[in-house]
């Protein structure tokens, strides 16, 4: 029988520094952001090019790539809890980079989106495996602590991504914004190749048959605590995707910023990088259920408040970000805590655990956000209320998983198991 509650020593693997290999994780991470972030100044030029000419057809190349994305988590994690995590990580970038490619060579708008979509199921492994590295090695609150930093690295390139997109459409054209992509690919496979050791051990890898796939499965979607912080994450998710994917229109269609639309993505992005420094000093000392309750209803609060003003079309621009830069801030501060608390009692099917919890979280965000995206009607009231309406359902999911009471300690709820080092 499978030991979930494996308790991993809290220290990197062997042969890399604790700096070193945040960076890298966060590196590893932060490929779907840069994939998305970096073109979002030439999602009009793209569409125009290929022929994706209807309102909102922009947004399917978002969509496209996370759906994608969503689509490989399920397989990423078995594969790197059989082979290890270092090979499954290499075949995801190699696919990641022939998909950039072959976006670049794009005849078509159709064609542009097989391809945003096989890239998307490439980066399926980076995430998943760097998620599993983290479990292998670390527990509780020293996994929400190495991931909080890890997102705050990766909370950089949200920040810079649009700004190079649009130094690169300076530059050239958009087909180079790919390229850019392929070159980032590169690069991490050769950092991972030369300096991330393999965590997953020989005398640990499970094999691939039906019956031990269908075991560590029953094992991940029977336990309350990953699978209701799994939903919850999805909902918050979908504010996030929704955001990003109309960010473009409703910063120069509706407010007319212009080139200045990268510096104010950017700077809303950067309340994240806030939150996850934050997160990384008081989750040692309050815990990973108390931080992530309260940003959650912090983030239903900010919400609340922009439904008592009647959630009007177009509030002035310093409303609008004070309101994203409110719900973003405690998003930094849920993501890391609702992700570690689904993989704690996940030790040692941490591969599987990881794929579950991304694949739902990142479909039911891509979805989510794409039913808020296409209501986009030259207003934010759509964002607004789609904002609002995942914040009350998130709410919801933790106090029935949690049994009806937020903030504790640890948890009492039946059939969320607790492994030493935990909450």
């Amino acid at each position: 029988m499978l030991n979930t509650s494996q308790s991993p020593s809290p220290s990197p693997p062997r042969g890399i520094s604790f700096v070193e290999f945040v960076t890298l994780i966060a590196a590893m991470m932060a490929l779907t952001a840069l994939s998305i972030d970096i073109m979002l100044v030439a999602l009009p030029d793209i569409a125009h090019a290929l022929g994706g000419d209807g309102a909102n057809d922009r947004q399917l190349i978002i969509t496209a790539y996370m759906l994608g994305f969503a689509a490989g988590q399920p397989f990423a994690g078995p594969l790197s809890d059989r082979f290890g995590r270092k090979p499954v990580l290499a075949a995801g970038l190699v696919v990641f980079a022939v998909a950039s490619l072959a976006a670049v060579l794009a005849p078509s708008f159709g064609v542009m989106l097989a391809a945003r979509a096989i890239q998307g199921f490439g980066a399926a492994a980076p995430r998943i495996v760097a998620v599993a590295i983290v479990r292998d090695r670390f527990a509780g609150r020293d996994m929400a602590r190495v991931m909080s930093f890890a997102m705050m690295v990766f909370i950089i390139v949200p920040v810079i991504a649009p700004a190079i997109g649009e130094l690169i459409l300076h530059a050239g054209s958009w087909p180079w914004v790919f390229a850019a992509l392929f070159l980032a690919a590169g690069g991490a496979l050769a950092w991972s190749a030369l300096r991330l050791p393999e965590t997953r051990h020989a005398e640990d890898r499970l094999p691939l048959s039906p019956a031990a796939l269908g075991n560590a499965l029953r094992m991940v979607v029977t336990t309350r605590q990953t699978v209701g912080y799994t939903v919850a994450m999805g909902f918050m998710f979908g504010s996030l995707l929704s955001y990003i994917g109309s960010a473009q229109q409703v910063f120069v269609d509706i407010y007319g910023l212009g080139t200045l639309f990268p510096v104010v993505f950017g700077a809303i992005a950067a309340v994240m990088a806030v939150a996850s420094l934050t997160n990384a000093r008081l989750v040692g000392r309050l815990g990973m259920r108390r931080v992530s309750h309260a940003a959650m209803l912090g983030f239903l609060a900010a919400c609340l408040a922009m439904a008592a003003f009647g959630f009007p079309e177009r509030p002035p621009l310093l409303a609008l970000g004070g309101f994203l830069a409110a719900t973003f801030y405690c998003f930094g501060l849920i993501a890391p805590n609702f992700n570690a608390l689904a993989m704690e009692p996940l030790g040692h099917i941490a591969g599987m655990g990881s794929s579950f919890t991304g694949f739902y979280s990142t479909a039911a965000g891509a979805l989510f956000g794409w039913g808020i995206g296409q209501a986009f009607d030259g207003t934010v009231r759509p964002m607004t209320i789609g904002f609002t309406v995942l914040a009350v359902l998130a709410v919801l999911t933790v106090l029935k998983t949690e049994g009806g009471v937020l903030f504790r300690t640890h948890s009492h709820v039946s059939g969320a198991a607790r492994p030493a080092g935990g909450e």
